[in-house]
């Protein structure tokens, strides 16, 4: 390990606990993000219930504070006053740390008619262009134009405000789904997406919208239509609980042999997660319309093909690859989303996993154990696969990168001692 990373904290996992209780699953990252961003198109106070508490959404709250929204925190719960927001562009220190500070564009364009924000950062796992988005923009009648790393955008001519159009997405990327609904909230006329993606973070965030007087049509299909109001009234909306939190989790109880319960939880969202992982060989038992309970059972190989929803999601490859790295047999792993998103094979295969890789693809040749080992994480999904693994794996892990798992996770370490794992953070490894 580089010498840099002596005095950051890390993961020390001792494996081989079984796993017995219920997990709390927290707000869904990437539904509050969006939605922290929809708060500017509100001209008046905006509550958000059942935040995560992430790295992401501090970063996030930060953002939105320095273009001049108002909040106040409470526990999980943020208020939200846009009403004097200004023509100050996002710090790049705070922008280049989170992809998702690139929702706000679509808000502040319809709110202001003009904005400038930085291009954006985050996980290093491939290429996100914001291309998708500005099209959109375009289309709607918005100049845009990148320069020296930052996008300034404003409405043509002598309008104050966007006009509907009719828009296809060449891919259904769910940040520019969601920067295209934001913006025809306020928009004059009627908007069409078609090929939208469909993700249950787009129908939180309609829903969102709507609950503030929007009106959209078609939030989880691929044609969405948004009918433009004149101004959004205040709201008070509780995020939907993250299906990719649940989801790790029901990794880590198949994975360790263990029976556990998961609350709340939206079941159908997780539905091509339950139907791989029952696949793999444990039983998903729905026990209320918001409870999942996690029966183990034996293990063995299955192929995953990444998709976008309701597809099987690219933010679950990394975990399940760590628990075909212990299942019987062979699997194939084929990343189709993103092209960067293996780099959690080098880490694994430091703990004994045998996998290959050629382009896109993954070869996983089941072994009985992992061992335990000093591991990096890599990136945010790759970091939870690594927990994941040192669960499972003989002898000691010590996971370095945190500042990947404290931006997606509410507090994992805690919520896996409570179902009895024995694993600590420290700032020096011992």
């Amino acid at each position: 390990m580089e010498s840099e990373n002596l005095n950051q904290p890390v993961i020390e996992i001792f494996g081989g606990s079984t796993l017995k209780g219920e997990v709390r699953i927290s707000g869904a990252k990437n539904s509050a993000l969006a939605i922290m961003a929809g708060t500017i198109l509100c001209s008046d106070d905006c509550r958000l219930r059942n935040l995560p508490n992430l790295a992401d959404i501090t970063r996030m709250s930060q953002i939105l504070s320095a273009i001049g929204v108002k909040i106040k925190q409470n526990g999980d719960i943020l208020d939200f006053d846009a009403r004097n927001i200004g023509q100050s562009p996002a710090p790049y220190e705070l922008v280049s740390q989170l992809r998702a500070s690139f929702f706000v564009i679509g808000p502040l364009l319809a709110r202001l008619g003009t904005t400038r924000v930085p291009l954006p950062g985050g996980c290093a796992i491939g290429a996100r262009p914001v291309d998708l988005h500005v099209r959109g923009l375009q289309a709607m009648g918005a100049d845009v134009i990148i320069e020296h790393g930052v996008v300034q955008a404003s409405v043509k001519g002598n309008r104050k405000r966007l006009t509907g159009a009719k828009i296809y997405l060449d891919y259904p990327s769910v940040g520019a789904t969601e920067t295209i609904m934001m913006a025809a909230t306020l928009a004059d006329g009627e908007t069409i997406i078609e090929n939208a993606a469909q993700e249950p973070e787009i129908i939180d965030l309609a829903n969102f919208c709507c609950s503030m007087g929007a009106k959209i049509m078609g939030a989880g299909t691929n044609t969405i239509v948004i009918s433009g109001v004149e101004r959004l009234h205040s709201t008070d909306y509780p995020i939907l609980p993250d299906r990719v939190e649940a989801a790790t989790f029901l990794v880590a109880g198949a994975i360790t042999h263990s029976e556990i319960s998961l609350f709340p939880v939206i079941p159908d969202h997780l539905a091509s997660a339950i139907a791989k992982l029952q696949e793999i060989g444990p039983k998903v038992v729905i026990d209320a319309p918001d409870r999942i309970r996690l029966i183990p059972g034996p293990l063995k190989g299955a192929d995953i093909e990444t998709l976008p929803y309701p597809g099987f999601p690219t933010d679950m490859q990394a975990q399940f690859m760590a628990l075909l790295a212990v299942s019987e047999g062979s699997s194939m792993v084929t990343e189709t989303v993103f092209e960067n998103r293996l780099q959690h094979v080098a880490e694994l295969q430091r703990m004994g996993a045998n996998i290959r890789v050629k382009g896109n693809v993954a070869v996983v040749q089941g072994i009985p154990f992992l061992s335990g080992a000093p591991v990096m994480s890599t990136d945010l999904r790759a970091s939870a696969a690594l927990v994941v693994a040192g669960l499972a794996a003989e002898g000691k892990t010590t996971i370095q990168g945190l500042k990947h798992l404290d931006r997606g996770y509410d507090d994992i370490e805690g919520k896996l001692r409570k179902l009895g794992a024995n694993l600590r953070r420290v700032n020096t490894p011992s």
